[in-house]
This record gives C-alpha cells, structure tokens and sequence, in this order.
C-alpha cells in the first residue's frame, strides 16, 4: 500500500471528538426528561390523593340531598305523630319523677318519719291522676306501712324512757395544741372537754351499736286528764328493733372570751346556705369556718347517716346569758355591735332549731343553784328570762350549772327554789350523775346526764364501759392526767 492510501491520524481525532459530545448530549436529554417524567407522576399521585380524602363535588351534594332529606321527614311528621312523641316524653319524665320521689320517701322514713313519708307520696299530683293511679306509689306506701308496723317501743331495748342515757360535753377542742400548752386553761381543758376526733370516734361507735339520737322533748309528753288537769308520761319513741335510743347536751355553748385563741370555736355562724356551722379565729385574725364543734359534726354525720337521728332529733344546747350565747355578746347593751349581735343571734337560733337543735337555760350567771339564795336565783334566772329567752323563743329546760341541783331531796320537789323555777316556765331539769336517773312527775321532769371528758375517760374509765371502752376514744394527743 502506497503511504498516499493510509488515513491521516491527526484528521481522525477531531471526528471521534464530535460524536463522543453527541453521545453526552444526547444521554443528558434523556436522563432530563425521564426526571421530568418522574416529577410530573408524583406530583399527580399527590393531587390524586388530596382529591381522594376530600369530598368531591359529587359527595357534596349527596350530604346537602340526604340532609335535605332528613329536613323533609321532620316537616312530614303529622301533628298526631309530634303529640305521641311529646306525650312520650312526658311519660318518660313523669316515671323517673316517681322513682326519684320512693328514694326521696325512704330517706325520709330512714329518720323515723315514716307519716311524713308516706305523705310525701299522696301528695303526688300527675295529669293522669294522683297517686292511686300508679303501682309502684302504691306498693312503696304499703312497704312503709308494713315498716312502720314493725317498730318497736325504744327499739325494744328498754321498757322505760328512765333508762335512756343521756350524755353531755362543753366545746370541743378543735386545735390541740393550743387548748393543750401548758398555760393556766390547759388543765381545765384536759379535765372538762372532749377533742374533736374523741366526738367524731364517740358518734361512730354509738352508730355502730344502735344508738338514735332523741331529742329531750321526744321521752315526755303532756296529757291532759278527765278533770282537764296535765301531767307528764312517757313518750312514744318508736325505732327498729334493737335499737337504743339516747340525748346528747352540750353545755355553756356561748364561746367565752377566755376561750379566745385556745383552739376552740368562737361562735355559731350560718353557711352559705343558711346551715349552722363553726367559725374559728386564728392567730392572724382570719376566720375560717368548719366542723369545729358539736353542732356541724352532728349534723354533717346525720346528713349521711339519716337513721342515726329519730324524727330529726340533734340534741340539747344549754345557754348562759353573762357573756351572750352562741359566740355573740348580746349581754351589753352599751356595745357598738349590740343590735348587729342580737340579730345574728336571732338567725343562728332559729336556723338551729329548723336544723333539729332544742335549747336549755344554764342560768344567767353559772352560778351553784344549791348556794345561792332564793333572791339571787330570782335575779339570775330573771335576766336570762330577759336577755336570752327572747332570742331563742324561750324554753322550759334548765340545765344545772356544775351538775349540781338545786334541792337534795331524792324524792319530789317541793321548796321555794322550785316554785320559783316552776312558776318561771320551768318543767324539765338535769343534773349530772354517773349513770342514767330519771324521774317523771305530773308537773315536772327531772333526769341525769353523764358526762364525757377528760376527767371521765381518764379518771373514772369504768363508768363509760357499758357504752364504749375509752381507750378506744382517746384521742393519742390528750395530755395523761395532770390534775
């Protein structure tokens, strides 16, 4: 081969140059538009997806049809058929306010209240009739009839209102470690008071073991005779069987001025509701209210346990007049909130006795009724009659002050001191011994109380065993005997 025929390496270079640029070029495209083709399906997937979780215009006007729908089957109820649907209604209402009017019933009898009961049920009222119209109205009267039936004379458990106990405190001691630090009150407290969780332990045990809570007024009643005389006899106090009825008496319940920042409450004051309740002052002055003395307590452990208390009975507040009653000085005409204090007064009073509570004179000035001379009992007991009675709608229940009466006679009255009390409104009077003491005269009733203290628990333990084991009541912060 001549060198004319072989090819020029140096023209050859340029060439393949050319078509390797070709080739890139070409392999970009491609790769740029098969992105673009990737890009555009995903971007189509997610509008698709966005269109499949949203209504479509379609299902849009199926919702406004079907609710349409619905509007029309509301507009074509007959007038009949909206009366049926009222009427039932009203049946329906009507049934749950007869159930709820039983329940109501039973509490009601749970109380020993079974006549209140069994009226609140006649007195239902419907459009279809009254109560006899209903079977369940009429099987719940004749339950309670039957209930009511079955009750027995004091439960059964004694054959005579003179063997009922009746127990007495003073205030309650609410902060301990006030009523308790040392100073000169310390050891008339620890000896004349009960603190407020030894109360709280005394009613749950008294609960637990049958007690019911009576009211003075329910062990007497008045006849009157043939000649149109009256005398005292026995009450009737109906209760389940092995039931025990009792009294509880508080005395000196007018939170004295001693008293103030021992740790006790320092007067009666009405809730929002208009209940009676405590308030205390502490040491910065604030007054809190609370369950700080007898009176809440009972009542809060009633409320949950109706049948604790025969007909609503609480029990017996004994008022002096020396330094006003209930936490209010009603007792000095001169001071600047005297007629703000007997108001208050006034509203306590009678929210208490509404709640259940009874009032007793403690005399004016807590003085031995034994010592004092007819004259000074005659003052004493004529400013009570004056100062307190009118606050409290008066009474006919002295409580002697120290327990102590104010005749030895055993027997029956029959001295000047007593004619005196008798001619004043006086009929009922208690003293203080170690176990239950009644007597019931034609004029006059005169009973014991026992009391439950400090010195009680702590020195004579074994006059309280026949109703609770006092160191099962003790509270663990009660200083031991220092008198």
């Amino acid at each position: 081969m001549s060198r004319q025929n072989q090819k020029n390496p140096d023209k050859a270079k340029p060439a393949k140059l050319i078509r390797l640029i070709v080739l890139e070029i070409i392999i970009l495209l491609a790769l740029f538009g098969a992105y673009r083709l990737y890009v555009t399906t995903k971007a189509d997937e997610q509008q698709g997806t966005k269109e499949n979780n949203s209504p479509t215009k379609n299902e849009d006007v199926a919702e406004e049809e079907a609710e349409d729908s619905q509007e029309e089957v509301v507009e074509e109820l007959t007038p009949e058929e909206e009366a049926a649907i009222k009427e039932q209604e009203r049946l329906q209402q009507e049934i749950k306010e007869r159930q709820e009017l039983v329940l109501q019933a039973d509490r009601v009898a749970l109380g020993y209240d079974y006549d209140g009961a069994i009226e609140l049920i006649k007195g239902y009222q419907s459009a279809d009739g009254d109560y006899q119209v209903y079977p369940n109205l009429l099987e719940a009267i004749t339950r309670l009839e039957e209930e009511k039936a079955a009750l027995l004379p004091l439960g059964g458990s004694y054959d005579s209102v003179t063997l009922i106990n009746h127990i007495f405190f003073h205030s309650l001691v609410a902060d301990n470690s006030k009523a308790f630090d040392g100073d000169r009150d310390a050891r008339g407290y620890n000896m004349y008071m009960a603190t407020v969780p030894e109360f709280e332990k005394l009613l749950q045990k008294m609960y637990e073991d049958g007690y019911v809570l009576v009211n003075i007024s329910d062990l007497t009643k008045k006849v009157t005779m043939e000649d149109g005389s009256t005398e005292y006899q026995e009450g009737d106090i109906m209760l389940r069987e092995g039931k025990k009825p009792f009294v509880i008496s508080v005395d000196d319940v007018s939170y004295y001025e001693y008293m103030d920042q021992d740790g006790f409450a320092s007067r009666i004051v009405l809730d929002e509701e208009g209940k009676p309740t405590c308030e205390m002052l502490l040491e910065d002055g604030t007054a809190v209210t609370g369950m700080y003395d007898v009176v809440p307590i009972v009542d809060a452990f009633v409320k949950e346990h109706p049948d604790f208390s025969y007909q609503g009975a609480k029990g017996l507040l004994a008022l002096t007049g020396y330094e006003g009653i209930l936490g209010y000085r009603t007792n000095d005409e001169t001071s600047d909130t005297y007629e703000e204090d007997v108001e208050a007064a006034k509203k306590v009073a009678e929210a208490l006795k509404a709640d259940g509570w009874e009032f007793g004179s403690h005399s004016w000035g807590h003085k031995n009724l034994q010592e004092i001379d007819l004259d000074f009992l005659k003052r004493d007991t004529n400013r009570w009659l004056k100062e307190v009675a009118p606050l409290i709608g008066g009474s006919d229940v002295l409580v002697f002050p120290f327990g102590v009466d104010f005749e030895t006679t055993i027997g029956t009255y029959s001295g000047d001191k007593y004619h005196f009390l008798k001619e004043s409104g006086f009929n009922v009077f208690l003293g203080v011994y170690s176990k239950p003491w009644m007597h019931i005269k034609k004029d006059y009733v005169r009973m014991t109380r026992r009391p439950i203290d400090g010195q009680a628990m702590l020195e004579f333990p074994e006059r309280l065993l026949d109703l609770f084991s006092p160191e099962d009541i003790l509270d663990p912060e009660r200083p031991s005997r220092n008198w």
